[in-house]
């Protein structure tokens, strides 16, 4: 068939000249045919001009997810293989040794729309949140397992593509690329501390990877403190505050799943001093609910890491309630000079307004807090565009 050739409004043009990686299907004004799921889409100027290529999804708003853009370029597999070394050599200065776990490629950050790898010691996985990858899955296996030569590949497919892999193309989420299924936890390490990966049916691909720098800065804070994770998850924060010193750590969350998970992360670093000797309580509860009903529980360090509380634009003036009601809740659990770190994961709330209300729960309380530090992406999780941010964190002391 022809090339899939396609013209876009003006506005369009402009946003795509400025690197944005994302075209909308109400941005385009001409298509040359039907477009196919995943082939590569031209789009030219007004003045039939090569503009940019990118991966066609038919049935998706997000009609075409961008390769490229400026000069033409002859996109064969030396320019995928060149596409792939970018963010692998750039990986390569951020961590040592100790640090088994993190982000490969970051989606439509490092050029990959819509497609992130992520590392687990040996274990790589790859996760999909469009289906216009679907048909170039064998090419890009080939690729990675050339280039990275892992362990095992394992496949995981956000939910919203999960019908179609499977229907179309015949590929399920959790199943493997290559190597053989994990007949335990894969287990990486994060600076120096151990964790457990759940990489066939965990969140994102198994760990939350993004919070890296956030639980770095809570081990520096945790040292003599009495400490509370809420929304816990498999516990990383609390691994890195008992190692960090904390006389005792509090894990909060509403999933028994979630809680085992974190008492065997704590376990696996039970060879350091410093977490076997830290008092941990693991407590199943709504954390929402155990915040507004506990009060007379005190702690000097409290953090707070709901999940994403605004999936839609709709959800936001709830979400922004929900966060500033949870910060007043935490700030009720505050001993005197008590820290709160208080985090979102939302991208439809901007770190603005998230500081805002979290400093506003603060101003209500009646007693003086002092910000002395704010957190966004870390290196290997960076955003490069508008709606790829979502992670921010603001750190509160009493004074």
């Amino acid at each position: 068939m022809p090339r899939l050739r396609l013209r876009v409004t003006a506005a369009a043009e402009t946003i795509l000249r400025a690197g944005h990686p994302w075209l909308f299907a109400e941005s385009i004004r001409e298509q040359t045919r039907e477009g196919i799921l995943g082939e590569l889409a031209v789009i030219y100027d007004r003045k039939n001009q090569f503009l940019a290529l990118g991966l066609f999804d038919p049935d998706s708003p997000i009609r075409v997810r961008m390769l490229h853009a400026g000069k033409p370029a002859i996109v064969d597999r030396s320019w995928w293989a060149g596409r792939l070394e970018d963010p692998l050599q750039r990986r390569q200065a951020l961590f040592d040794t100790q640090t088994t776990g993190y982000r490969l490629i970051h989606g439509e950050n490092d050029g990959w729309p819509g497609l992130v790898l992520d590392r687990y010691d040996s274990t790589l996985v790859l996760k999909l949140y469009t289906a216009a990858w679907l048909p170039r899955l064998e090419a890009f296996v080939s690729l990675i397992t050339e280039r990275v030569r892992p362990e095992r590949l394992v496949l995981r497919l956000s939910r919203n593509i999960q019908s179609i892999a499977l229907n179309q193309f015949k590929k399920a989420d959790g199943e493997m690329l290559c190597g053989a299924p994990p007949v335990e936890p894969v287990i990486f390490l994060e600076t120096g501390l151990r964790f457990e990966a759940d990489v066939l049916r965990g969140q994102k691909t198994g760990f939350f990877l993004d919070q890296r720098e956030n639980r770095r800065h809570v081990e520096v804070l945790a040292r003599g403190r009495e400490a509370l994770n809420a929304f816990s998850f498999s516990g990383g924060f609390s691994v890195y505050a008992a190692r960090g010193g904390a006389s005792g750590v509090t894990v909060l969350d509403i999933s028994n799943h979630a809680l085992a998970s974190a008492g065997r992360n704590l376990a696996l670093n039970f060879s350091i001093p410093a977490v076997r000797s830290c008092r941990h309580e693991l407590i199943q509860a709504d954390a929402f609910e155990w915040l507004s009903q506990n009060e007379q529980r005190k702690f000097d360090l409290v953090i707070l890491d709901p999940p994403a509380l605004a999936k839609r634009q709709a959800d936001r003036p709830g979400a922004l309630h929900a966060y500033q009601r949870l910060a007043c809740s935490a700030i009720g659990h505050l001993q005197h000079g008590g820290i709160l770190v208080a985090c979102s994961c939302s991208a439809h709330i901007t770190a603005k307004e998230f500081f805002e209300h979290v400093r506003d729960a603060a101003a209500t309380s009646g007693r003086h807090f002092e910000p002395f530090q704010t957190t966004g992406h870390p290196p290997d999780h960076a955003a490069t565009f508008k709606e790829g941010e979502y992670l921010k964190a603001i750190y509160l002391r009493e004074t």
